[in-house]
């Protein structure tokens, strides 16, 4: 995730932006800011979606195939 100093000044710049506009160097740091911000939190999520099981209200576990192979590639819920 992003550092919390790099978070404020996204929020930092999107106040500045709402009240008196930012100029072409800030809206170029807040689009890379942004750019950096989004694949940080793509990255985690895909991470965190790799590492589920799925199980139905039986206790069967349906986690989809596709993702199964994910997980016995990267060695998560080895099976025995």
């Amino acid at each position: 995730m992003l550092s919390k100093e790099k978070l404020n000044r996204i929020n930092e710049l999107a106040r500045k932006k709402k009240a008196t506009g930012l100029t072409q160097a800030e809206e170029k740091e807040q689009q890379l800011l942004r750019q950096e911000y989004l694949t940080a939190f793509r990255g985690g999520m895909k991470h965190h979606i790799e590492g589920m099981k799925v199980v139905d209200p039986l206790g069967n576990d349906v986690t989809p195939d596709k993702l199964k192979a994910i997980q016995k590639e990267k060695g998560l819920h080895n099976r025995k």
